[in-house]
């Protein structure tokens, strides 16, 4: 059952996908509550598993990661056993940072951050091109990041 939010849920939850560091003291002070009761409204989100886990974003750019690449799949066979094996193989590569099953003419999307276009290449031929099973690989480079964000849009869904 999914928990019913309060309109101060929300704004906890906005200003926590900002910026997870604030503390209970300078949430309560942002949303007008005091620290007691916005502590426990923080305290009952977590419970209800609305928060799976508070991480810190890393700059891939600064760190020299700076090739993303949408990877389009399809495989061979489509039975339980086959997508599986692939989706357990998937979920132990680092380079793929998410994956997605897809409904349409592709079967799974792929987001993959190498360091350049040569590590891509290189991961395409020792890792993922040798998961059993894949069809086709396409990939897409991005060239220009426009938007990236981990923030899900609250306002428009909740209300």
């Amino acid at each position: 059952m999914q928990m019913k939010l309060s309109q101060s849920d929300i704004q906890l939850l906005k200003l926590m996908q900002q910026d997870a560091s604030l503390t209970t003291a300078e949430l309560a002070d942002k949303i007008g509550l005091s620290q007691s009761p916005c502590w426990r409204r923080i305290n009952s989100i977590e419970q209800a598993g609305l928060i799976k886990k508070k991480v810190a974003l890393l700059d891939s750019d600064q760190l020299g990661m700076e090739v993303v690449v949408f990877a389009s799949i399809n495989l061979l066979n489509h039975g339980g056993q086959s997508l599986e094996a692939f989706e357990r193989r998937v979920v132990e590569l680092p380079e793929v940072v998410e994956c997605y099953t897809m409904t349409g003419s592709i079967d799974y999307m792929l987001k993959i951050i190498t360091k350049n276009i040569q590590h891509y290449e290189v991961f395409v031929r020792t890792h993922l091109a040798q998961i059993d099973g894949i069809r086709e690989i396409h990939s897409n480079m991005a060239v220009t990041r426009i938007k990236n964000t981990t923030e899900l849009p609250l306002d428009t869904q909740l209300a």
